[in-house]
């Protein structure tokens, strides 16, 4: 089956506080976005202005005041400071609330919202397992009653989540590399990625191994949701919607220069060092609505359908405002929507 094209907002979770960011996200919903995805940090990128409201109530939130948008994380991580129980009841919770309008996307975590509480930061490969064994412990207590599992990593004894939806919460999976990629092709009911990187990543590693997951399982593309957190920063003035990008610039530290930073003040200091030239790199940076849709139909062209949209700004409303009228009818108009 066909998924749609969507449009998306990325309520930016680490920059706004929670009431605020609830206004934009309801906001979003008015002017014409299909969704609404938020991250789930315990804290956030930069400590000065930074904020960090929990994903799970705010979703829940979000849900009463809206009535039509996707909501969902990108991403939650169900393996650290959540055991994937408790992961379960609360989004089973959310999807009884909000039938088929609620997403659960998951991914292997950063030290900097686990590190903190105390807890052990492991190498890649188990942060891998630990998330595959959560996907398929979550699934069994989503459709079985009195669960008793033992893994590698987690275990239940006659559990049972008594509220469910009667469809399960679809989960994505956020990647950056090829083996969770593959894994989402293979067991996914989405994929979210970023963008901004260099387009060989796209085209050589990671849709390749999207694709060879999805062959596995006997899927295609058309079988799940494939989605792009789209950075991009559209405003009248070029110079504006450039320096936007500032407070974002951790963004553009490279894996090897933030990998297992598990302060917002250290990583702070390692963004304050970067010029707003690479900080402005990871977004589409326009001022003009044909070339910002120009750029942005790179991704729809590889394959992606469904695009969120990331603005680093301070002012959110003249961005989402500026989106509902100058760029998501260009989008739908070019896509058939």
């Amino acid at each position: 089956m066909s998924t749609p094209i969507r449009f998306g907002y990325k309520a930016s979770a680490e920059q706004f506080a929670p009431r605020e960011l609830l206004e934009y996200a309801v906001l979003a919903e008015e002017v014409g976005f299909d969704s609404v995805f938020v991250s789930d940090h315990l804290q956030p990128w930069m400590h000065d202005g930074g904020h960090a409201p929990a994903a799970i109530p705010w979703l829940g939130a979000l849900g009463s005041r809206t009535s039509r948008i996707l909501m969902g994380t990108s991403v939650l991580t169900p393996t650290f400071r959540y055991h994937p129980g408790v992961v379960a009841q609360a989004f089973a919770t959310l999807g009884s609330l909000y039938p088929d309008r609620v997403v659960l996307g998951v991914g292997t975590g950063e030290a900097l919202n686990e590190v903190t509480l105390g807890l052990e930061w492991p190498d890649p490969p188990e942060r891998f397992q630990r998330m595959k064994e959560a996907i398929l412990l979550m699934r069994e207590l989503w459709t079985r009653d009195r669960v008793t599992y033992e893994g590698t990593y987690y275990s239940t004894s006659n559990a049972t989540i008594y509220d469910r939806p009667d469809r399960p919460v679809p989960i994505y999976i956020g990647a950056s590399g090829p083996a969770a990629t593959r894994l989402a092709g293979r067991i996914a009911d989405g994929y979210i990625t970023t963008s901004g990187k260099k387009p060989e990543l796209y085209t050589e590693t990671l849709l390749p191994a999207l694709d060879e997951g999805l062959g596995k399982a006997g899927r295609s593309r058309e079988d799940i949701d494939t989605l792009i957190e789209v950075k991009v920063s559209f405003r009248p003035d070029r110079a504006s919607a450039r320096e936007n990008t500032r407070f974002w610039a951790p963004l553009a530290l490279s894996p090897e220069e933030k990998t297992g930073v598990d302060d917002p003040l250290v990583m702070q200091r390692l963004a304050a060092g970067l010029p707003i030239e690479r900080a402005a790199s990871r977004f589409i940076v326009s001022d003009d609505p044909d070339e910002h849709v120009a750029r942005i139909e790179r991704y729809l062209d590889l394959g992606f359908r469904h695009l969120v949209f990331h603005d680093p700004g301070h002012d959110q409303e003249e961005f989402l405002r500026l989106y509902g009228t100058e760029i998501l009818p260009r989008l739908r108009a070019r896509t058939g929507g």
